[in-house]
């Protein structure tokens, strides 16, 4: 018997929870206690047996084939971010023993491209610590500064929820995010620290990390509500940086010749004169 996590067992059921019968395709019969998908109809939908299914969730089978994870994928509507998680799953790899936190340390040559850069703009790290940021990131929020943790300002400062119009889809886009850059690597110090603390504190984290959820990083447009200019939109990148491992780029344009390109020129006429500070995070151990 091992007692390693049962991380796929987990997914399995919670993307289950999410899928209707309707959505399936199969009459909805009886009363159901939990919502979602019952085992045996995931099996049958599937084409696999019952007892295998079962197996499969409860960790007491960890390698199953592609083909099966491909048929579960079909029935429980995964799309490719979810199904390339799904894969990462199912390898049955011995649990590494605690290991020291990373140390991610901004590049030299990235620091001095935040300085230059006439957008909002900051590094982050790969659990949205703010590890790099310049003048016009904080004029568009104080949180987008060095030191500053985008999951907790995101679910426990209210300032930066009121920042949101559309808080309650950005924080399910964060927490997908989330899911997607840690993967299967759950005893990362930092990651443990983190999830600890919002799990604690915030009720809507628990909701979304339940979820299971996964959602690779890519642009998007971001709806604020900016204390100084009101409403504005900018287009998100997030950036991979080829010399640090886990480490982005993010950067907010504004549509070209747009009201939401004259408030951010008015944001920034505003702001202190362009420069940047940087920072070395190594979390201390949990």
């Amino acid at each position: 018997m091992t007692n390693r996590p049962n991380t796929l067992g987990e997914y399995l059921r919670a993307r289950r929870g999410l899928v209707t019968p309707q959505q399936a395709g199969i009459p909805e019969l009886g009363v159901r206690r939990v919502p979602g998908l019952r085992r045996e109809e995931v099996a049958m939908l599937a084409g696999i047996s019952a007892d295998y299914y079962l197996r499969l969730e409860r960790g007491r089978d960890r390698n199953p084939s592609t083909q099966v994870l491909e048929s579960i994928a079909r029935v429980l509507r995964l799309d490719d971010d979810h199904i390339a998680y799904l894969m990462t799953l199912a390898a049955d790899k011995p649990r590494r023993s605690r290991r020291r936190p990373r140390k991610e340390t901004v590049p030299p040559g990235m620091v001095q491209l935040l300085a230059s850069l006439a957008q909002p703009a900051y590094i982050e790290g790969r659990y949205f610590d703010i590890l790099a940021s310049n003048s016009l990131a904080a004029a568009l929020s104080p949180r987008f500064t060095v030191g500053g943790n985008q999951l907790r300002d995101m679910f426990l400062d209210p300032a930066e929820q009121a920042l949101y119009p559309d808080w309650k889809n950005s924080t399910q886009c964060l927490i997908a995010n989330l899911r997607q850059s840690v993967g299967t690597d759950i005893d990362d110090p930092r990651f443990i620290e983190l999830a600890g603390e919002l799990s604690l504190a915030s009720p809507r984290f628990r909701e979304l990390w339940a979820r299971h959820d996964v959602k690779g990083q890519y642009g998007s447009p971001m709806r604020f509500d900016h204390p100084q200019v009101g409403e504005l939109t900018l287009n998100r990148e997030r950036l991979s940086i080829g010399e640090a491992d886990d480490l982005k780029l993010v950067v907010f344009h504004p549509d070209p010749d747009t009201v939401h390109a004259d408030k951010l020129a008015l944001l920034a006429s505003a702001a202190l004169p362009p420069s940047t500070t940087s920072h070395h995070r190594e979390p201390s151990s949990a």
